[in-house]
């Protein structure tokens, strides 16, 4: 018997991981997403039921951040322990039946403290998600998982937008006004799919039925070799707070909370921009125009992190969407009176920022050692998410002042801008160490011994 792996049906056997993974998550991420940004359609008539001033809106969107924040590490220690299965329950559960509360609120403190207790239940999931990824996808497939992965973002806004205003311009009965009974529907398939969940998701190779033995094999001990040969190029650190003392982690989280500052500043504000347009538009038509910006996004974003996959190409793939996004939501406020100039450049901007996304999660695992991987994706990502308070919070102090959305999208622009040029100063590991690194691992597949299964499987 030859002392290598088990020969398998490489394509067939990602294609099969990729088919029963990734759907089920996109969908609980889709509804992540649809639980957390349907306040800014919310916003087109609760703002004026709670008497919500622009600065207002924007404290409560953003609070979800401050929450996030503060529990994302802990959560995603946890998942570790427990298992993505449990954990991912969990998150899917809770944060369900908190997003149903926000119909409760009756005054901006209330709505304050379910929007804080929201992100508190939500944290941890999308990291949690991304190092799930990495226990299932090798480094060279992770931009295109994590692109159709986050795929879910445009397509929560592709579906919430005119699903969500449908439901408010046509829910209003038992004294709900139609925003309360969105976010009532609206809560309701997160908390199916948390037991789902349960049900559905396998944590490890090893440990899925759905797999021959000879699939677990070499699918767990090629992920291994891989992550034995980053470490071996990678400084040892050990210990869940060896994260926070690495610049890279640290550079990589100023990245993405500078990014989020101005994604997220136009997300939640979008409803409200489309609407400032036209008073004569209803809740169901501002809702359709804003889907389409996401559609456009969603195509453009899968091809962009597969080319960005097939050439091992990273920097470039991810600095030039954001050089993109910073100059057409530039424009867009430059053109604010003209709504179909400014629309097709709100759709370049958002396609450039949704684009960006696959091919910058891929630098955890280029720059750090995989037993730092679980903080620092964790770290990376909560800091980033700080943003999603600086973002919408800034949008709506600056509306407050100048009266109008054009200088707050002047100053997501410029932070789009400082993101792109800041990854241009990421070390150029990409091309000539992906290469390397996937010669390594094929080299060290073929020294495994096929008596390791017996091992495996215990």
């Amino acid at each position: 018997m030859k002392n290598n792996l088990p020969q398998v049906d490489e394509r067939k056997l990602m294609r099969k991981v990729s088919i029963r993974i990734l759907p089920f998550l996109i969908l609980c991420y889709i509804l992540a997403y649809l639980d957390r940004a349907n306040i800014g359609y919310a916003a087109l008539e609760m703002n004026a039921d709670l008497g919500l001033t622009s600065q207002v809106f924007g404290l409560a969107t953003g609070i979800f951040f401050i929450g996030y924040f503060v529990f994302e590490i802990p959560s995603n220690i946890l998942m570790e322990k427990f298992g993505a299965r449990i954990w991912i329950a969990r998150i899917l559960i809770t944060w369900g039946i908190i997003s149903g509360c926000t119909a409760f609120a009756q005054n901006e403190m209330q709505l304050y403290i379910i929007r804080f207790l929201l992100g508190v239940a939500e944290a941890g999931f999308f990291p949690g998600i991304i190092l799930y990824l990495t226990y299932w996808f090798r480094g060279k497939e992770q931009a295109s998982a994590i692109a159709i992965f986050s795929m879910a973002i445009p397509v929560s806004y592709i579906i919430g937008a005119p699903l969500s205003t449908l439901i408010m311009d046509n829910f209003n009965f038992l004294g709900f006004e139609g925003w309360r009974w969105m976010f009532i529907l609206e809560a309701f398939p997160a908390i199916l799919c948390g037991f789902i969940a349960f049900k559905l998701l396998t944590d490890k190779p090893v440990d899925a039925k759905w797999l021959n033995d000879d699939e677990k094999l070499w699918l767990t001990k090629t992920i291994e070799n891989e992550k034995t040969v980053k470490q071996s190029k990678a400084v040892k650190q050990d210990g869940h707070f060896a994260a926070f003392k690495n610049g890279r982690v640290w550079y990589l989280s100023i990245i993405y909370f500078v990014y989020l500052t101005g994604s997220l500043g136009v997300g939640y504000w979008m409803p409200q921009i489309i609407k400032g347009f036209s008073d004569d538009l209803s809740n169901t038509q501002v809702g359709f125009i804003a889907m389409v910006p996401y559609i456009v996004a969603t195509i453009v974003m899968i091809l962009w992190s597969r080319n960005s996959d097939r050439t091992k190409e990273r920097k470039f793939h991810s600095a030039f969407p954001l050089f993109v996004a910073a100059i057409t939501l530039a424009g867009a406020g430059v053109f604010n009176a003209h709504p179909v100039l400014s629309m097709i450049l709100i759709t370049f901007a958002l396609t450039g920022m949704y684009s960006f996304k696959g091919p910058f999660w891929t630098y955890p695992q280029l720059l750090l050692a995989p037993s730092l991987l679980a903080v620092s994706i964790a770290m990376i990502n909560s800091f980033g998410n700080l943003g999603g308070f600086v973002g919408p919070y800034m949008m709506g102090y600056l509306k407050d002042t100048f009266n109008t959305t054009t200088v707050g999208l002047y100053f997501l622009s410029t932070l789009l801008l400082i993101s792109s040029i800041m990854i241009f100063f990421l070390k150029d590991v990409e091309k000539k160490e992906d290469i390397k690194k996937v010669k390594e691992t094929e080299k060290a597949n073929k020294e495994n011994v096929k008596e390791d299964s017996a091992n495996i499987f215990i």
